[in-house]
């Protein structure tokens, strides 16, 4: 093949009326996928389905302000010198562990306020986080980003790889691991995993936990392969050094959750039906 030959994808996927860029498209579409396999859980947990409709409403844009808001303060030097590029979130530079604070807090202050258990609704929503990521890493793809270091092509067809992915990979005259692969395949086997291990019956917010676990591994090791890693020196990258605390966490928060007696409940443990009300509905009840 001829390397001048090789163009890159497209990444706007409609330009016309309005444009509309395949990376929000695709993380659009892991969103939309998660909840609605949330959705069909939450009821047979006993759960009304509206609850994860009404929390990603809040969710969704609070956790895409965080990851913006995450990535531009690592990359701050870039940004106070060009702030006009700070609302570029169709160029990528959406950092996942700033997604998941936003939506983390966003869903221990709905579940306080709508009076529902968090970890209940955390151990629903696991497997959805993370096929939304797995989908998501596909956004990176049409931007040529999240990539790791210089490879050869013959590197990447011993993979077995489609062209249309080696191709993509071909930037600025040179082939690069696709670590955004990489990660989306690690996702979608944690998706499965965890789909299986709802029928473990796992003490209550231990499916979440094990989430928090699977990904901040599989992220660990990915991000050493990066070429564009938030650094907080030069030699520590952020990523990796938020996916060991986090694994650290996770697995404190079991240990410490079993001894005080606040996971007794499991998983599939039979509960009467739930009764939501929205905001709506709630105040109608108080007239």
């Amino acid at each position: 093949m001829l390397l001048g030959s090789i163009e890159p994808l497209n990444p706007i996927m409609i330009s016309w009326p309005i444009t509309v860029y395949w990376y929000g498209a695709i993380i659009g579409t892991g969103a939309l996928l998660g909840l609605w396999i949330a959705t069909r859980e939450s009821e047979r947990r006993g759960m009304n389905k509206d609850v994860f409709v009404d929390l990603v409403l809040f969710a969704i844009p609070i956790a895409i302000l965080c990851a913006r808001l995450y990535y531009v303060i690592f990359q701050w030097g870039h940004y106070s010198q060009n702030p006009g590029d700070i609302l570029k979130i169709w160029e990528g530079g959406l950092a996942i562990h700033g997604g998941l604070i936003g939506a983390i807090t966003t869903g221990v202050i709905f579940a306080r306020i709508r009076g529902i258990s968090f970890w209940k609704l955390a151990d629903i929503g696991a497997p959805s986080i993370l096929l939304g990521q797995a989908i998501g890493r596909w956004g990176n793809f049409m931007n040529q980003e999240a990539h790791g270091g210089e490879v050869t092509r013959e590197f990447l067809e011993g993979l077995y790889l489609p062209d249309f992915i080696v191709n993509q990979m071909y930037i600025d005259g040179a082939y690069y691991h696709p670590t955004f692969l990489y990660e989306s395949i690690w996702n979608f086997v944690g998706v499965a995993l965890l789909l299986l291990l709802r029928k473990a019956n796992f003490r209550r917010g231990e499916l979440f936990l094990s989430y928090v676990i699977w990904y901040s591994v599989g992220r660990y090791f990915i991000e050493g392969l990066r070429t564009d890693s938030l650094m907080l020196t030069e030699t520590l990258r952020v990523a990796q050094v938020i996916s060991i605390g986090l694994v650290i966490l996770a697995i404190a928060l079991i240990i410490v959750r079993r001894m005080l007696g606040m996971a007794n409940k499991r998983y599939l443990d039979p509960e009467k039906k739930e009764r939501y009300m929205d905001s709506k509905n709630r105040s109608e009840s108080k007239k």
